[in-house]
């Protein structure tokens, strides 16, 4: 954050690392629309269920007739989550979308949630944005409920209970109060300066500014103002324009503009000619300070896989660190449906979870031919855990108990019992692996059982993230494989401390708990904010429904926001499942790539073929950011664009040092005869074979999801709709020397315009050839047509005698500020905003005495054209280093104006 942004918002970090507990608010009835009969508001004040009566109901069932009640909390709060009861049975009048206000006057309320209640028997509860776009904490005293729509059709909304959780800590609620009308007051004497600014008003502002302290914007910024609206010094305000890039005051323009890619095939081999093979399932880490991605395991179409490779970048060239860990001193057996992550701290590289070839829906007892030490043998290659194998023996880099619970562990495996053979099926392994120090090349066994010290039980298709500051890992979701295999079970999220082996489960996925929760899933995506300390949760499977829900998780305060209910109305992807999804915290982007997607609940999954790559932008990690397509590259480095083929069930990693995505393998098949784990499905394992259906194919046949129909067995062919390609991806967007061109081409039309009205004719038309000519794009269709406009509408066309209205300028210039394909989405833009008609006008735009001292003044016209022009360069600023984008007037609505 900048110095301008320091000084414009408190620092909110340190509320929100330190916040009171989160109690219950009480409220009382403030008001609200007509009610039905006897079904009046302070009904929802208590929560019964069972009582038919116990509601508050509409008068009126017609969709567009206003429904609201307003609540007034008992204390003055900081709100954090509105939970709805229901009636203990099914009812056609339960609402089902609506709106939530809030705000400390009656008067002055902001929406901060609109959401969707289903139409069931559990209370849902839902998080309440607490923060303004400046990451700000603020008050709440009111709060207004809008019903938008109902589950029964002609049916009068119905609410049934209502309660609040919030922070009510007297101290901490008076320091919100008071930094949040600060704020409030820095953004209000903002809009008025640069409301007197636009009008020419520069003594006051100068007076303002000295008074109050207040910093209005960047000096860079202010700089620029000064030398293109009041000197007209052309040279000197491009060299500012090319200082605000080198101080990276344009680099929020650069990150909003149209993101594309540009894909290289990496053909790396390792000594003796080899590279991984066609997989999917797999798992992959990238060590980013000494640029080597890891690769281990998957499934190949016939069985799963325990190779372990490394890749140099630097190189460009792959080793084999191990053909089976399965050989190897306490390394994992074959697994597909794992993961791994990288700990950049130590070196080390941690792996949970699997979905092996022993993990299908029959249990091992059923099997035809199998007996416990078949089991074991299966399970990590050969006899290496039979009991009488010397590598259970004591091991340095095993603690005692952990040593013991091994030596227990083999012998159950060695016994006769089924239940014992079940047991150890079904354990969740943990294991760690030394890339440097003494023990390097070397794996620990850091648990038999995860379960049995407080983590998670044998799972796959989760999600694993790593802060290596922190020294903690975070585990969520999954399929959970035990011997209940009728039922499909999923996981909930755990973290585990690094430094104490000590695990810990958050109560993240509990629905009638008093904070919003994260249902549990599978196949879906997490990536951890490091900065922020957030993890981002989204997509996957649970049941036979591809989710598109986001939620974010605050690990220091446990926090769980709600971002989208439904990120695909929002601009974003289809529901999703096996998508990959990294993350780049100092860009605040989030790139997702591929999956299995359904555009509607009953549809088939389909693998996307144009363009199944999306990145998410947002500026505060509790607050809602912006999905956009990443478009592909239309010309490589060699004037060819490469373009990976449609995968899912691949692996991803991201450097963040180079800004650099690698993947590789995955499933391109959606054929019902292909099978494997790579499915990430979990399907069925029988008669020695390990057939499972793919995830595409799986709506109603994963494993617990109610399918009659066999699983196929293992197709002799599958493995060639395994992919084992690798690949380099560049997110390109325009340079800083690009967008420094853009914005001198916006200086020098203006330069060129007031030549055309002030100079002889053939210096404006040499000036256009050759200066303004050499920052036009001219292969850029839409530049090259605004190059080709100023011919005409300057040069060839005789000028008024006052300067063009807004709409002229905008007419005749195209667009109010840079519109292109890659350039960000428009915001709205101030506009000159002077009465249409006046006997006398108010604003004269007449030179102000602070202009003396400066010399030649522009002229009034001039003034408000430069005005103009200088807003269409704030479009290349970031907003924290420049004058507030809306303007005072546009604020102003019709209903408080005085007619």
């Amino acid at each position: 954050m900048d110095t301008l942004a320091a000084s414009r918002t408190p620092d909110s970090m340190s509320e929100t690392a330190h916040e009171p507990d989160v109690v219950t608010i009480d409220y009382e009835i403030a008001g609200s629309s007509e009610h039905s009969g006897e079904y009046v508001a302070e009904n929802i004040l208590v929560d019964r269920p069972r009582d038919h009566s116990s509601r508050w109901s509409a008068a009126y069932a017609a969709p567009n007739a206003k429904q609201w009640i307003r609540l007034r909390l008992k204390q003055l709060c900081v709100l954090k989550s509105i939970t709805f009861g229901k009636f203990y049975k099914l009812h056609p009048c339960n609402m089902r979308e609506f709106k939530v206000l809030v705000g400390t006057h009656e008067e002055n309320m902001s929406e901060v949630l609109r959401a969707s209640l289903k139409n069931d028997t559990t209370p849902e509860t839902f998080s309440i944005r607490s923060t303004n776009r400046a990451g700000l904490p603020f008050p709440t005293r009111y709060v207004e409920i809008i019903p938008v729509s109902v589950h029964g059709q002609n049916f009068n909304t119905s609410i049934w209970h209502v309660s609040f959780s919030g922070i009510a800590d007297e101290a901490y609620v008076e320091r919100v109060r008071s930094r949040h009308q600060e704020y409030r007051e820095n953004i209000a004497l903002r809009q008025v300066l640069k409301y007197l600014r636009q009008r020419r008003f520069l003594t006051p502002v100068h007076q303002i500014l000295a008074q109050s302290g207040l910093q209005f914007e960047h000096p860079l910024v202010n700089s620029v103002h000064e030398s293109f609206v009041l000197h007209g010094n052309w040279a000197r305000t491009e060299e500012l324009i090319r200082d605000c890039a080198n101080a990276g005051l344009l680099r929020n323009y650069r990150q909003a503009c149209q993101a594309r890619m540009r894909w290289t095939r990496i053909h790396g081999l390792d000594a003796d000619g080899d590279v991984p093979c066609r997989r999917g399932g797999h798992a992959m880490c990238i060590d980013d300070e000494h640029g080597v991605v890891y690769l281990f395991g998957g499934w190949d179409g016939q069985r799963n896989l325990d190779d372990f490779w490394a890749y140099d970048i630097a190189q460009d060239a792959w080793r084999l660190l191990s053909p089976a860990t399965s050989r190897e001193k306490n390394g994992p057996g074959p697994r597909a449906c794992h993961k791994m992550v990288f700990d950049s701290k130590t070196g080390s590289i941690y792996v949970l979870g699997r979905l092996g070839d022993q993990d299908g829906l029959e249990p091992p007892s059923s099997r035809a031919g199998t007996d416990v030490g078949d089991v074991a043998a299966a399970r990590h290659g050969a006899t290496e855990w039979r009991a009488e194998n010397a590598f259970l023996g004591r091991d340095s880099r095993m603690t005692e108990p952990m040593a013991a619970m091994v030596a227990r562990m083999a012998q159950h495996l060695a016994g006769p019992s089924t239940s014992s053979a079940n047991a150890a099926a079904h354990c969740s392994e943990f294991f760690r692996y030394h890339t440097r120090g003494l023990d390097a090349g070397h794996w620990d066994l850091l648990a038999f059982d995860t379960t049995s010290t407080g983590g998670p039980p044998l799972i796959s298709d989760h999600q694993m993230e790593i802060d290596s500051e922190a020294q903690v890992i975070y585990v969520f979701g999954g399929r959970v494989t035990d011997a209940e295999l009728e039922s499909l079970k999923l996981s909930g999220l755990y973290s585990y401390d690094i430094r104490t082996s000590k695990w810990k489960l958050y109560n993240t996925s509990d629905a009638f708990a008093s904070q919003p929760s994260i249902p549990p899933r599978f196949g879906h995506s997490m990536v951890l904010d490091t900065k922020s300390q957030t993890l981002f949760i989204f997509g996957g499977q649970r049941d036979d429904k591809y989710l598109s829900d986001m939620y974010a998780f605050h690990i220091p305060t446990n926090t769980v926001t709600e971002l989208f209910t439904n990120f695909t109305s929002a601009g974003g992807p289809d529901p999703c499942f096996t998508q990959r999804a990294v993350i780049d915290s100092e860009t605040q982007e989030i790139y997702v790539f591929g999956g299995l997607t359904r555009a509607k609940p009953n549809a088939p999954p389909v693998l996307e073929a144009d363009s199944p790559y999306w990145i998410y932008r947002y500026e505060r990690p509790e607050l809602p950011g912006r999905w956009s397509k990443i478009l592909p590259d239309d010309d490589g480095p060699d004037g060819t664009a490469a373009w990976p083929q449609p995968r899912y069930a691949h692996q991803i990693v991201y450097d963040s040092r180079t800004k650099t995505v690698y993947m590789h393998g995955g499933n391109a098949g959606l054929d019902g005869d292909d099978s494997g784990s790579d499915s990430e499905s979990g399907a069925a394992a029988a008669a020695g074979h390990h057939a499972m259906e793919d995830a595409a194919m799986a709506a109603g046949a994963a494993r617990g999801g109610g399918a009659s129909a066999p699983a196929p067995a293992a197709d002799a062919d599958a493995d060639m709709k395994r992919l084992d390609d690798f690949w380099r991806l560049e997110v390109v967007r325009p340079s800083y020397e690009e967008i420094t061109r853009r914005a001198i081409f916006e200086v020098r039309k203006q330069q060129f315009r007031e030549m055309c009205e002030d100079g002889p004719p053939i210096k404006a038309l040499t000036f256009l050839q050759t200066r303004v000519s050499a920052v036009v794009n001219h292969d850029d269709p839409e530049e090259a047509k605004a190059f080709r406009a100023l011919l005409s509408a300057h040069l060839l066309s005789a000028f008024p005698a006052t300067a063009p209205s807004v709409s002229a300028v905008e007419t005749s210039e195209g667009s109010s500020k840079p519109d292109r394909e890659d350039s960000p989405p428009p915001r709205k833009r101030s506009r000159s905003n002077s009465p249409a008609s006046s006997p006398k006008p108010i604003i004269s735009w007449d030179r102000d005495p602070a202009e003396e001292s400066s010399g030649s003044a522009p002229s009034p016209e001039r003034f408000r054209q430069r005005t103009e022009m200088f807003e269409r360069l704030m479009a290349f600023v970031n907003e924290d280093a420049k004058q507030p984008d809306q303007n005072l007037v546009d604020m102003l609505s019709e209903g408080d104006l005085t007619i």
